[in-house]
């Protein structure tokens, strides 16, 4: 039953983010370059060192499956790293900049897609604990950030801008 409330929620979150999404931030960023587009997108996964906190004992049950844990807590903190390089790339305005926002929002976007199945297969929602909220009201909002980074990428490599 916890796994059913945390898929709902996480499904919810995916939802409700990408209403926010589509009616207010879309509009705003589309009238920007994209490099000043993708710059607050991409900050928000600067955080993702959060996910570090899957493998501290009393913020995660201590029976949290390693299986799930460790992959999801070092990809995050990874994630986190490539999404502060490609933030500082992009204000720089270094030639490798949108190179370094692909590589970013793809080890982030995969990072998720196999933290998800992994959790949902491995672990109760009762043993993130203190960590409960990243998969409840984090991860969904870093799901519909990386779609929103994929759209300005490949809609401004197809118009040219």
């Amino acid at each position: 039953m916890e796994n059913i409330i945390l898929t709902s929620g996480m499904a919810l979150g995916i939802v409700s983010y990408g209403l926010i999404a589509r009616w207010y931030i879309i509009p705003v960023l589309d009238k920007h370059s994209l490099h000043t587009a993708l710059v607050p997108l991409i900050l928000l996964h600067c955080f993702r060192y959060l996910g570090l906190s899957f493998l501290l004992p009393g913020v995660v049950s201590i029976h949290i499956a390693r299986a799930f844990a460790v992959p999801a807590a070092y990809g995050d903190f990874l994630t986190a790293l490539l999404a502060l390089i490609a933030v500082l790339a992009l204000r720089n305005r270094w030639d490798v900049a949108i190179t370094l926002v692909w590589v970013f929002n793809v080890v982030g976007t995969l990072d998720l897609l196999v933290a998800l199945p992994q959790g949902i297969l491995n672990i109760h929602a009762g043993q993130l604990v203190g960590a409960y909220f990243i998969p409840s009201l984090i991860v969904p909002a870093l799901l519909v950030t990386h779609f929103l980074v994929f759209r300005l990428l490949l809609k401004r490599a197809d118009s040219g801008k």
